[in-house]
């Protein structure tokens, strides 16, 4: 696609990391972050980690989950990161991580990341594939928070946050991602019902951004660029960027900074809400 659509972000480096003073960012302070061996989901775990937050992250990638214990190392994490191959669509397995979290410290931060694409109109859609992506980014965020919600309130101070990772495509519909819109659609409102029970200790709010560079958005540029008949060039600067004002992607360490902040003593008033950072795409239009 040449030099101009470099797709791969950087390194991860401890420089671009957000790093707060909070009195709950201890080790004796536990997050769960799903989707954590690749893209936003490793960023955050390593983000929460340079923050002094035990983690547990969660994918069904061992390899990739050792990586990101890998870079957390190199970028001087003080909290330490446990890892766990969990499949999202078992209940089992879901209630079992919870369980794990809370006997790792205080489960205080959930971050619901995980999460896939696939690219087709909704007359070719496979209904197989619609009940994968519900069950993993839908289901499981609500089963996840459902277990969470106990120990959360555990605390001695009672007071936590879980977070969604959502979309510009929970706010507009594009073509042929009909089922990605309904689930990120579905995490906002998922959202909006935990603050309403949260009686504001435990919060809530979801991180809505347009392309970042990662490996799920990478591949959707061959599938969209079939479906549509256009090239892959014209996927990135018509498609995926037509609608910006800022022309360039996001990268994983941007999105895992907002989850940082939201979870922090900064966000105290952040509940139910939205961080929606897309380079203006959803707020304006020619």
């Amino acid at each position: 696609m040449g030099d101009d659509y470099e797709l791969s972000p950087p390194e991860l480096t401890a420089d671009r990391i957000l790093t707060l003073t909070d009195p709950r960012f201890t080790d004796e302070s536990v997050a769960i972050v799903t989707g954590a061996a690749s893209g936003i989901g490793r960023a955050t775990a390593v983000a929460l980690a340079k923050n002094g937050l035990t983690v547990i992250a969660t994918d069904m990638d061992e390899d990739g989950l050792a990586e990101t214990v890998k870079i957390a190392d190199q970028v001087g994490a003080t909290g330490p990161i446990e890892t766990a191959d969990v499949n999202l669509t078992d209940d089992t397995a879901v209630e079992a991580l919870v369980e794990t979290a809370a006997e790792l410290g205080q489960l205080r931060y959930v971050a619901n990341i995980a999460g896939l694409q696939h690219i087709d109109p909704i007359e070719k859609f496979p209904m197989e594939t619609y009940d994968l992506m519900q069950n993993v980014m839908v289901r499981a965020p609500f089963l996840l928070t459902k277990c969470s919600l106990p120990h959360i309130r555990e605390a001695d101070d009672g007071v936590g946050a879980i977070a969604n990772m959502a979309s510009v495509h929970g706010h507009v519909a594009t073509q042929d991602k009909p089922v990605y819109i309904m689930t990120k659609f579905a995490l906002r409102g998922l959202t909006q019902a935990i603050a309403a029970e949260g009686e504001g200790r435990v919060r809530s709010f979801s991180v809505s951004t347009a392309y970042v560079k990662t490996p799920l958005v990478t591949k959707q540029v061959p599938d969209t660029a079939r479906e549509r008949g256009i090239s892959e060039r014209e996927v990135v600067e018509d498609v995926m960027l037509g609608h910006s004002r800022v022309k360039e992607m996001m990268e994983p360490v941007d999105v895992a900074n907002l989850f940082t902040f939201g979870f922090s003593q900064y966000g105290q008033h952040l509940d139910g809400g939205d961080l929606r950072w897309d380079g203006g795409m959803t707020h304006t239009y020619e």
